[in-house]
């Protein structure tokens, strides 16, 4: 499981404000944010084992997080289908998310495990569903959403319906919705949330910050898309409880990969 937390058009200055934790078996090979592209210039994590991302942004402004989604049995993916995080590599081609979108459901979802695929700009934000074979998708209106392995703002996942108030609470804060990157350490906060509540689907722990052995969070990532189309990256390259974020690899809106700059904390 994974938790995307995107605040669309909710803040004047940025927007786009997306949290996310990603949560992986740990002996999967992965680097942290890089070029993975050119035209258009993407950068995001990599995932070794496939070649692919899981949460890239390229120089239009176009964000894509790819989430799995949860079958009904919580049987294993199928590793003969195509991998979920090239589709989402593909998104980050387009110069837009509308084209990004209508991309994504064209795809035969047979041809993939099931997944929830993110991919916002400042113009628009859609997720993509793959359920068990049959794509469907939902524009998301201007607000906060959360999404999991399960539908956007679904308060039947037990993460969501702990985390989606908290998360909200904070955007509606002043001092954070004047300027959401320079107080990105609340965002880091919440991600580093421990409550577990069991999903009674499941069993299983449902923690933003999870440690389950083998498996559990790896990563977590902060994007900012400003209203002049700036974009800022920042990076945990290990779960957000004890991994500071670091300033990341950025596409500029020329194309290039701009260098990681600090920016203050207030």
């Amino acid at each position: 499981m994974c938790t995307l937390a995107i605040y669309y058009r909710v803040f004047p200055g940025y927007p786009v404000v997306i949290a996310a934790n990603r949560d992986e078996y740990l002996d999967r090979p992965a680097t942290p944010p890089a070029v993975l592209d050119e035209r258009p210039r993407i950068v995001g994590g990599k995932d070794l084992r496939a070649g692919s991302t899981w949460l890239g942004v390229n120089q239009h402004g176009v964000i894509a997080g790819l989430l799995n989604r949860r079958t009904a049995d919580y049987g294993p993916a199928d590793p003969k289908l195509r991998s979920r995080g090239l589709l989402c590599l593909d998104a980050l081609r387009r110069r837009d998310a509308r084209s990004a979108a209508r991309f994504v459901a064209a795809q035969p979802g047979a041809a993939y495990n099931p997944f929830n695929l993110l991919v916002a700009s400042a113009e628009a934000a859609f997720v993509t569903y793959n359920r068990g074979g049959e794509i469907d998708q939902a524009k998301l209106r201007p607000g906060f959403h959360l999404l999991t392995n399960a539908d956007v703002d679904d308060f039947e996942c037990p993460r969501i319906s702990r985390s989606f108030g908290r998360f909200a609470e904070l955007g509606a804060r002043p001092g954070f919705a004047r300027d959401p990157l320079g107080r990105r350490d609340d965002l880091a906060r919440l991600l580093a949330d421990h409550a577990t509540q069991l999903d009674t689907r499941s069993g299983r722990p449902n923690a933003l910050c999870m440690h389950l052995g083998d498996y559990g969070t790896r990563s977590a990532s902060l994007l900012f898309i400003a209203r002049d189309g700036a974009i800022s990256h920042f990076f945990a390259a290990g779960p957000p409880c004890r991994t500071a974020f670091a300033p990341a690899l950025a596409p500029d809106p020329a194309g290039e990969a701009s260098r990681p700059t600090s920016t203050p904390q207030r």
